[in-house]
């Protein structure tokens, strides 16, 4: 088995690293990104398991930058290197902090200590090669309704569609969400959530391989989705993606430049449902709906 891994380094000048990300995440890579609060700046990694795969890394990425230009996208040149896997696994250690959501959850990276409390609930996650950390804005955004809509007592259940590391999924448990359903179209990425909810000792949650455009997910519906997924595939699958929220139950939508959350939030308003609040930081909207 090849024990190297094939990067791509990319130095973010755009002013704000969350536009990069979601380029990446357009393109379906592979990446970490680590801010380097000192200098400021931040680097953007692509990672391949083999060099043919790197070299076509290469050339999509140089062809994405030309289109994403305008939107803002600013890059140094791209270099590339060779790493050892777990030499990767060490590395990027350095670029994760405590992350507070609010007095009630906290989100640890496994190697920092957090002072325990009363009522403080701790999240203990290792993202590995998979989205959600927490310091992403949209991330962020469904932790915090989350967080909110646990003490209803008419919002038990929840479905985190697109669940990345688990981290959604592993909040809503802990905050007593049951059932908890979660799934992601990254085989990779259910492995790496399945990790992390046995690292926070959470039981009954299984993720599991799913397509949002066909995932149904179960006959009784949820209380509350958190669909923290690219806008053009929210568009796409959004017939199916109503058919998950029961009648008066909630909706998340993340993971969306500001400049296409009016036209995201008509779509949805077409099928039923109720925009209540929306949410902009960065160059980043989400929105919380409720079905009618």
């Amino acid at each position: 088995m090849n024990d190297m891994l094939y990067c791509i380094k990319i130095t973010d000048e755009s002013g704000d690293f969350n536009l990069v990300a979601e380029m990446l995440a357009a393109l379906e890579l592979d990446f970490s990104s680590w801010e380097d609060r000192e200098n400021p700046r931040v680097i953007h990694t692509v990672y391949a398991q083999d060099p043919e795969s790197a070299a076509a890394n290469l050339e999509r990425l140089r062809s994405a930058i030309r289109e994403w230009e305008a939107l803002g996208v600013k890059v140094g040149a791209l270099e590339t290197f060779e790493m050892k896997k777990e030499d990767w696994a060490e590395a990027w250690k350095k670029y994760f902090h405590l992350i507070p959501i609010s007095d009630r959850l906290i989100i640890k990276p496994s190697w920092l200590e957090c002072e325990e409390k009363p009522g403080r609930k701790i999240l203990e996650i290792d993202p590995g090669m998979a989205f959600g950390t927490g310091q992403h804005a949209t991330t962020f955004y469904c932790l915090e309704v989350i967080d909110r809509l646990s003490t209803d007592p008419e919002v038990k259940s929840l479905l985190d569609a697109g669940c990345g590391s688990g981290i959604l999924s592993i909040a809503g448990a802990l905050l007593g969400y049951s059932p908890v359903d979660c799934f992601d179209n990254d085989p990779e990425a259910v492995e790496v959530c399945r990790e992390n909810l046995e690292r926070n000792r959470i039981t009954g949650v299984t993720p599991t391989v799913g397509d949002a455009a066909v995932y149904a997910g179960r006959p009784e519906k949820y209380d509350l989705v958190c669909a923290n997924i690219l806008a053009h595939l929210l568009l796409a699958f959004r017939e199916n993606i109503v058919t998950w929220v029961r009648p008066g139950g909630y909706l998340t939508l993340a993971g969306i430049l500001t400049g296409e959350f009016d036209a995201l939030s008509r779509a949805f308003q077409q099928l039923g449902f109720r925009e209540l609040e929306r949410r902009t930081l960065r160059e980043w909207t989400s929105g919380l709906f409720r079905k009618e």
